[in-house]
C-alpha cells in the first residue's frame, strides 16, 4: 500500500487517531484527548476539549525554539516601490503591540474586528494579533464598495475597524477611508472605533474624521504609546476568523472557520501537499482578502516555521511579465502558488517566455495553481516554460484546504492534464447523480463530500445555522455539496469541471461548458477563454464562446470561429452544437481571477444582470455589453 493509499485508508476508517496524530505537531494549552465531536451531527466540531492560541503557533513558538533570528515576512511591493523583511521575533513584537492597542481600546477574546487593508505587512500584524487576543477576525477585500462593506459589519457586528489610508493599483490609487466613511453611515451596527495605517503615497488620515461618530485613530501612534499584550488561551472550537464569500446577489455567507482544527490542518497541508518545511521560503501570490491569502500568506507558512512573501503588485504590468520570476530569484522561493489566470496573463504577455530567461529560478521546485480550473493549454505551456511540475488543486473558501491534490510532501504522484488528481486524506470524494446515487467512474455528476469534512473546513455559516444547511447539507443527505461538477476517472484521479450551473441542458443533453473550454483553450492562438449557455429557441440552450487572442497574434476571425467550431466538434462531438464564436479584449473577472461566466450569460442573453461587487474591471463589462449589442 501506497503513503497516500494508507493515510487516506486511515483518515476516512480511523479519522479519531489519524488527526490526534496531526495534532501532536500543534503546541496546546491543553491537548486534546479526542479528535472529532459528532454530537450535533451533520454539524461537527474538532478536539473539542483543546485549547491553544493560534498566534503562539504561528510565532512565540518558532521564537521560542530558538528560531527568532529566521525570516518570517518578505514584503515586496513593486507599486511603492518598497520591500521589507520581518523575522519570526521582529514580526512576535509587531504582533503583540498590535494586540496591545486594540486590547486598549476594549477588544476581547470573542470580539469582531473587520480588518480592511492592501497588500501591507500591517494586514497580516492585524490578523495575527487579533488571534492572539481571542478575537474573531474577517478581512474585507480592500476596495471593495462601501456597500458591501456595510453589509458585511452589519453581519459580524464588530467592536473596531482597521483600514489603511488606501490601496495602489497599476494607473490608480484607491482611497479607503472615504469609502470606510461612508459605509459606517450605511452600517446599522458601525463599530465604536477605526484604526488606520497611514500610507504616505495616499492621501487621507484618522485626522479628517475626527468629527465621525467613531473614534478614529492613528496606528503608529497607538503603538507607540502601548504594551505588548499576552497571548489568550481559546477552546479549539471558538472562531478564529469570519470570511464572506463573494456573492453577485443576496447577503453574503460568513463562512466561519475554528483555531483548533484550521492549525492542525494547515500544519498538515504545508508538510504534506506542498512539501514546504521550516525554512523554506513560500510564495503566495493572492491577496489576504481571500481564503487563499488566510490560509497560505498568513497562517500556514508561519505556523510551518516557514518564510512566507507578501506581494503587492501584479503578474504583468508591474512592470513587466517578468515579476513573478524577479520574486522567486531574489528570495530563493521554492514554491509558487498563484491562479491559472494569473499564469495565463502571463502567457499572453510574454508567450515565449523571454521574460523568464532574465532571471535564475533554480530554486523553484513546484508550480501551485488553484482558484478555478487549470486548463490543459495552460497547464501544459507553463510545464513546458518552467521545466517543473505545475500541479493543479482544487478547494474552496468554504473548506479552507485543499480537496484534491497531488500530495507532493506525501506521496507525489503522475500528474494529468485538467486534473487536481486525488482526493486529500480526510475528504471522501464522491461523484453522485441529481437523486444521489453514486455514478460509474468517468460520468460526470455532482462532486459531493462525505461527512465529516475534516479539520480546517468550514464549522458553520455565522449566526446563520439554517442557510448553512440549505446551501451545502441538505441536497444529498450525509454529504457536504461543492457546488461542483465533475467525474473521477478509473484511476481515482478526479477531474473538475466547473460549478453545477455551468452545465448546460442542449437539446436535452446536459453538457459541460468546462469540458468545451478546454478543447477551446487547446488551439494555439487562445490566451483565454469562456464558454456560457445562452438561449436558443429550439434548442433551449446553446453554447457561446468567448476567446482572448495571444499577444501578437493576427488570425481573421471567421477562420478561428472555423477551426474551433471543428475541434470542439472533433473532440465533444456534434452534438455540442458550438457555433458561435466571439473574439474580446478581455474577459471580466472578480478580482481573485474567477470568470463571470454568469454575468457573461445574462448579458448575451439580453437581461438585467447586477455588476458583481467582486468585480476587477467593470470596463470590461462594458466593453462586452457593447461588443454584444446588450
Amino acid at each position: 500500500m501506497s503513503s497516500y493509499e494508507d493515510a487516506f485508508r486511515r483518515s476516512v476508517e480511523d479519522p479519531e487517531s489519524f488527526w490526534l496524530a496531526a495534532a501532536q505537531d500543534v503546541e496546546w494549552d491543553t491537548a486534546p484527548t479526542r479528535a472529532l465531536d459528532d454530537t450535533r451531527a451533520p454539524s461537527y466540531r474538532w478536539f473539542p476539549d483543546g485549547t491553544l492560541n493560534t498566534s503562539v503557533n504561528a510565532l512565540d513558538r518558532h521564537v521560542g525554539a530558538g528560531h527568532g533570528d529566521r525570516t518570517a515576512l518578505i514584503w515586496d511591493s513593486a507599486m511603492v516601490p518598497a520591500k521589507r523583511t520581518y523575522t519570526y521575533s521582529e514580526l512576535l513584537g509587531e504582533v503583540a503591540t498590535f494586540a496591545g492597542a486594540l486590547r486598549d481600546q476594549g477588544v476581547v477574546a470573542g470580539d469582531r474586528v473587520i480588518i480592511y487593508m492592501p497588500m501591507i505587512p500591517e494586514a497580516a500584524i492585524a490578523m495575527l494579533a487579533c488571534a492572539r487576543i481571542g478575537a474573531v477576525h474577517s478581512v474585507v477585500f480592500g476596495g471593495f464598495a462601501a456597500k458591501e462593506l456595510a453589509t458585511r459589519i452589519d453581519d459580524a457586528q464588530p467592536v473596531l475597524l482597521v483600514t489603511a489610508s488606501g490601496g495602489l493599483e497599476p494607473g490608480r490609487t484607491i482611497e479607503y477611508l472615504p469609502m470606510v466613511d461612508q459605509a459606517l453611515q450605511l452600517s446599522q451596527t458601525p463599530p465604536h472605533t477605526v484604526i488606520v495605517k497611514d500610507r504616505e503615497q495616499i492621501p487621507g488620515s484618522a485626522d479628517d474624521y475626527k468629527a465621525s461618530s467613531a473614534a478614529w485613530f492613528d496606528w503608529d501612534a497607538l503603538v507607540a504609546d502601548t504594551s505588548p499584550a499576552e497571548p489568550v488561551a481559546v477552546a479549539a472550537t471558538d472562531p478564529l476568523y469570519i470570511l464572506y464569500t463573494s456573492g453577485t446577489t443576496g447577503k453574503p455567507k460568513g463562512v466561519v472557520r475554528d483555531n483548533g482544527g484550521h492549525a492542525v490542518a494547515l500544519m498538515w497541508s504545508m508538510r504534506n501537499i506542498y512539501d514546504i518545511a521550516a525554512g523554506d521560503v513560500w510564495w503566495t501570490a493572492s491577496d489576504v482578502g481571500w481564503v487563499v491569502g488566510h490560509s497560505y500568506i498568513v497562517y500556514g507558512p508561519l505556523l510551518a516555521g516557514a518564510t512566507t512573501v507578501m506581494y503587492e503588485g501584479k503578474p504583468v504590468g508591474t512592470p513587466d511579465a517578468g515579476a513573478f520570476w524577479r520574486i522567486i530569484a531574489e528570495y530563493g522561493v521554492k514554491a509558487l502558488f498563484t491562479a491559472p489566470t494569473a499564469v495565463r496573463a502571463v502567457r499572453k504577455a510574454d508567450p515565449d517566455a523571454d521574460e523568464l530567461k532574465k532571471y535564475d529560478i533554480s530554486s523553484m521546485q513546484t508550480l501551485f495553481a488553484a482558484g478555478e480550473r487549470l486548463d490543459p493549454d495552460t497547464y501544459e505551456w507553463a510545464t513546458k516554460v518552467l521545466g517543473r511540475p505545475v500541479v493543479d488543486h482544487w478547494w474552496q473558501t468554504e473548506t479552507g484546504w485543499a480537496i484534491a491534490a497531488n500530495l507532493r510532501g506525501l506521496d507525489p504522484m503522475p500528474l494529468k492534464a485538467g486534473s487536481p488528481t486525488v482526493p486529500v486524506p480526510g475528504y471522501r470524494v464522491e461523484i453522485v447523480d441529481g437523486e444521489g446515487k453514486q455514478v460509474e467512474a468517468g460520468t460526470e455528476g455532482n462532486i459531493v463530500v462525505g461527512l465529516p469534512l475534516p479539520p480546517g473546513t468550514l464549522t458553520g455559516l455565522w449566526h446563520d445555522d439554517d442557510r448553512y444547511r440549505r446551501s451545502y447539507l441538505d441536497t444529498f443527505p450525509g454529504y457536504y455539496l461543492t457546488g461542483d461538477s465533475g467525474f473521477i476517472d478509473d484511476d481515482g484521479y478526479v477531474f473538475v469541471l466547473g460549478r453545477s450551473d455551468d452545465v448546460i441542458n442542449v437539446a436535452g443533453h446536459r453538457l459541460s461548458t468546462g469540458s468545451m473550454e478546454a478543447v477551446v483553450a487547446s488551439h494555439a492562438a487562445i490566451a483565454e477563454c469562456a464558454v456560457v449557455g445562452i438561449r436558443d429557441e429550439l434548442k433551449g440552450q446553446r453554447p457561446s464562446g468567448y476567446v482572448v487572442l495571444k499577444a501578437g497574434v493576427d488570425i481573421d476571425h471567421e477562420t478561428l470561429r472555423q477551426e474551433l467550431v471543428a475541434l470542439v466538434r472533433d473532440q465533444i462531438g456534434a452534438v455540442a452544437t458550438f457555433r458561435d464564436v466571439t473574439v474580446v479584449d478581455a474577459l471580466p473577472k472578480t478580482r481573485s481571477g474567477k470568470i463571470l461566466r454568469k454575468t457573461m450569460r445574462q448579458i448575451a442573453d439580453h437581461e438585467q444582470y447586477t455588476v458583481p461587487s467582486t468585480i476587477e474591471d467593470p470596463a470590461v463589462l462594458d466593453a462586452l455589453r457593447e461588443q454584444l449589442g446588450g
